[in-house]
């Protein structure tokens, strides 16, 4: 029974299983997951005889596909462009580059990334 549940729900919810898995687009894909969540949004509510219903199911589905779609795209990036996450140089820009003791400006190497606690 769980692998029934399972594979049912990778059909529907796996962008790289379901029909959807053939617009090359992420960005499309996330959006027309989110219409097809709020036709079902909709299509409960009227069930239920409902609007509370809808803005409660609908709120849900925005917060939950949008984490999905939040969280295969930074995996996507992690792994197309893993260097995306990794800055050079110093790694707080509103820090200023330089430190100052007794008036005078001492340079840091340049080879240092930097970081607060480096």
């Amino acid at each position: 029974m769980t692998k029934i549940v399972y594979d049912t729900w990778q059909s529907i919810m796996n962008h790289d299983r379901n029909p959807l898995r053939h617009i090359p687009d992420l960005n499309t894909r996330h959006m027309v997951m989110q219409v097809l969540a709020w036709m079902w949004c909709i299509i409960f509510s009227m069930y239920f005889s409902s609007m509370w219903m809808f803005g409660i199911t609908a709120t849900a589905h925005v917060f939950l596909i949008g984490a999905i779609a939040i969280t295969v795209a930074t995996f996507e990036t992690a792994k197309r462009k893993p260097t995306f996450f990794i800055k050079k140089g110093y790694h707080t820009p509103s820090r200023s580059r330089y430190m100052y003791y007794k008036g005078k400006r001492i340079k840091y190497d340049d080879n240092d990334i930097g970081g607060e606690h480096e």
